[in-house]
């Protein structure tokens, strides 16, 4: 495949997305409720699997769609794409955009703890411990836990008394939404003891262990996000050759 094939292929794919998400907003189809499947849409919208698939991918990382394996494709939001006032809903590459605001979230994340384990009240403490627990129970459930893991994060942010800090959360919600939507339930465990280590500490008011159990938390998930773009670049690679 060209250049030129792959650019077209990137419009058709934009085309189809714009339509599919008109279809989603204008019918409407309700959150919770599975779309068509792969061989049902391509028919739907007269373009070949791979373009629906490159139109469900985007969906996936905008968070308007959950591919749930064995099960199918549902919508799961429909305001991601307003409420984007960073215009991360642009960028082509998700890995990327992905990597890009782990590096983000490494530079603030770690010190919101610590701050967090400084200056949390009795009350931030037990809503941290709630949504700690709240996460790990949606995961091990095979449930959607994206949005109570931003809760989590968000009551960190909260908990460290810095206003500044809590009108950054939009940026860390974006990451958190990219990064699940890429990795869906990967690295359950991991997760799980890094978000309990990141409690304990702020729970016991251990500045440094809040900060360290942060870093390790998000070093974790930035290690399997290269893994996979590695993997992808891999797979491209292949792809291309049988093209």
């Amino acid at each position: 495949m060209n250049g030129f094939d792959k650019m077209n292929k990137k419009l058709l794919a934009s085309q189809v997305e714009d339509a599919l998400m008109d279809d989603i907003l204008n019918k409407p189809v309700p959150i919770g409720e599975k779309i068509p499947n792969e061989y049902e849409l391509a028919e739907m919208y007269g373009v070949g699997r791979s373009t629906i698939r490159e139109t469900v991918k985007s969906l996936v990382s905008k968070g308007i769609l959950e591919v749930r394996q064995g099960s199918g494709t549902y919508v799961i939001g429909t305001d991601t794409l307003e409420n984007d006032p960073l215009g991360f809903s642009k960028y082509e590459d998700k890995y990327k955009l992905a990597l890009e605001l782990f590096e983000v979230r490494l530079m603030l994340e770690p010190e919101i703890a610590a701050l967090a384990a400084q200056k949390a009240t009795e009350q931030d403490k037990e809503e941290i411990v709630r949504l700690c627990d709240e996460v790990e129970n949606f995961y091990r459930a095979g449930k959607n836990h994206t949005k109570k893991d931003q809760a989590f994060h968000a009551a960190i942010a909260k908990a460290s008394g810095n206003s500044v800090v809590e009108s950054l959360m939009p940026t860390i919600h974006t990451a958190i939404i990219t990064f699940v939507n890429l990795t869906y339930h990967k690295l359950m465990e991991e997760t799980i003891q890094t978000h309990r280590a990141v409690t304990e500490a702020i729970v016991q008011g251990d500045s440094v262990g809040a900060k360290c159990a942060m870093i390790m938390h998000l070093t974790y998930n930035r290690q399997m996000l290269v893994k996979m773009m590695q993997e992808r670049k891999a797979g491209n690679k292949t792809d291309d050759n049988k093209e």
